[in-house]
């Protein structure tokens, strides 16, 4: 029987060796900490690599639950339910999926040497809340962001909007978000004082938790936005490395992203900016995986947005166009094993919406949809479908990114949610 490994400092290079055997005194076992769409990608990988999984959600049958090997349904934003959870299945390493955990214990857990957290404790509590990561960025590496400001009450946020507490005004347009919520939820844009008001009430209903604490933002008038997918990980010479995968470009609407595609072409100065940048945040954050940095681009200048110490849900295009996909290099970092981003094909995704709100809704359409030339599908198994939630991608590839657009685009079309 072998040995758990030693768990190293958080920011020393990690490799899990021996592999064990799933459901065996040697397994290797690694925790989720939410197990979406996303997670349930990273999961699949990890088994492919031999890993136990537990699947941690806050609703039973989430769609990674139903490819996990283990199961956990808690608040995972409770301190005391979280300890005992990973007290209990003691795993290997704890990767944190979403924004509403209670960071802090995952923190003393890490510090007592009892877990070791993906990519550190520390870059899971930064990254889950955007003031943490925004105060890094701009105020401790001095990366260029938007002008912003942080808000706890309706009057706060016209404050800053108007500069009328003695500190320059945001200005309109801008962007109003909660500091804890994802995939968009409670973003939006306010073009004057009519819509502030409105911004605040969306913002307190879409947060992750009840934080009542909004970020606001001057408007960046951006040629394009992109995703510079970054992985640290181990190299040939025992040391962290950093990777970079081709730029994703994007569209979203309402803060929630509808299509990607890979690669975005932009300038050479413009790439090596955001690689720079990238760079400059994830060494930081440190650890070990995938991270998803959020970028705003014009000409050759570049700004910085907004990371994710994880796979991006705009990344899920590269499940389409690169040799290992995000998830896959995400397991692979983590687990201290060899990486590789090159692409194998320009592609894109386009998203497929619930469309009603119903529980355990099917799908019509499917065979149609693959029957568009060069196109895959990924149906989420989401328990629960609401008229904009993501219950589904469609993923193309062709020589051609804007060929591969237009019939990811077609394929998802096609896809016809209807009540079960």
């Amino acid at each position: 029987m072998s040995a758990k490994p030693t768990l190293p400092a958080p920011t020393d290079a990690f490799v899990a060796s021996p592999l064990g055997t799933p459901l065996s005194p040697s397994a290797t076992k690694v925790m989720l900490l939410g197990s979406g769409e996303l997670g349930k990608e990273v999961l699949i990988a990890l088994q492919r690599l031999g890993v136990e999984t537990v699947a941690v959600d806050r609703y039973d049958n989430a769609p990674g639950q139903q490819v996990a090997h283990h199961s956990r349904t808690i608040t995972m934003s409770d301190a005391a339910q979280l300890r005992q959870l990973i007290e209990a299945e003691q795993p290997l390493l704890v990767v944190p999926e979403i924004e509403a955990i209670a960071t802090p214990e995952l923190e003393r857990l890490e510090a007592e040497g009892r877990v070791r957290v993906v990519p550190t404790a520390r870059a899971a509590r930064l990254t889950m809340d955007r003031e943490g990561i925004r105060r890094l960025a701009a105020e401790t590496l001095g990366l260029p962001t938007s002008p912003y400001r942080f808000c706890d009450s309706l009057a706060e946020l016209q404050a800053a909007i108007d500069g009328t507490d003695g500190q320059p005004g945001i200005g309109y347009p801008c962007i109003v978000k909660p500091v804890m919520s994802s995939s968009g939820k409670g973003q939006s844009k306010i073009d004057g004082p009519a819509d502030v008001a409105k911004a605040w009430d969306y913002a307190m209903a879409g947060g992750r938790v009840s934080h009542g604490r909004v970020i606001v933002e001057g408007f960046i008038d951006f040629d394009y936005e992109i995703t510079q997918l970054t992985v640290r990980a181990v190299g040939a010479s025992g040391q962290i490395e950093t990777h970079f995968c081709e730029p994703i470009g994007h569209i979203q609407v309402s803060g929630d992203y509808v299509e990607s595609w890979q690669p975005h072409r932009m300038s050479p100065q413009a790439q090596a900016r955001a690689q720079a940048i990238a760079k400059a945040v994830t060494d930081d954050l440190g650890g070990q995986g995938l991270f998803g940095v959020e970028l705003f681009v014009k000409g050759d200048m570049v700004w910085f947005s907004e990371v994710s110490p994880r796979p991006h849900d705009t990344g899920l295009v590269t499940l389409t166009t690169q040799v290992q996909s995000e998830f896959e290099l995400h397991a692979r970092a983590i687990l201290g094993l060899p990486v590789n981003t090159a692409l194998r094909s320009p592609g894109a995704s386009a998203v497929v919406y619930g469309g009603m709100e119903a529980q355990g809704i099917a799908f019509e359409g499917v065979r149609e949809a693959l029957q568009v030339p060069n196109t895959d599908l990924r149906l989420f198994g989401k328990p629960e479908s609401f008229t904009k939630r993501r219950m589904g991608v469609a993923l193309a590839f062709d020589a051609d990114v804007e060929v591969a657009r237009q019939r990811a685009k077609e394929a998802a079309s096609k896809v016809r949610p209807v009540k079960g």
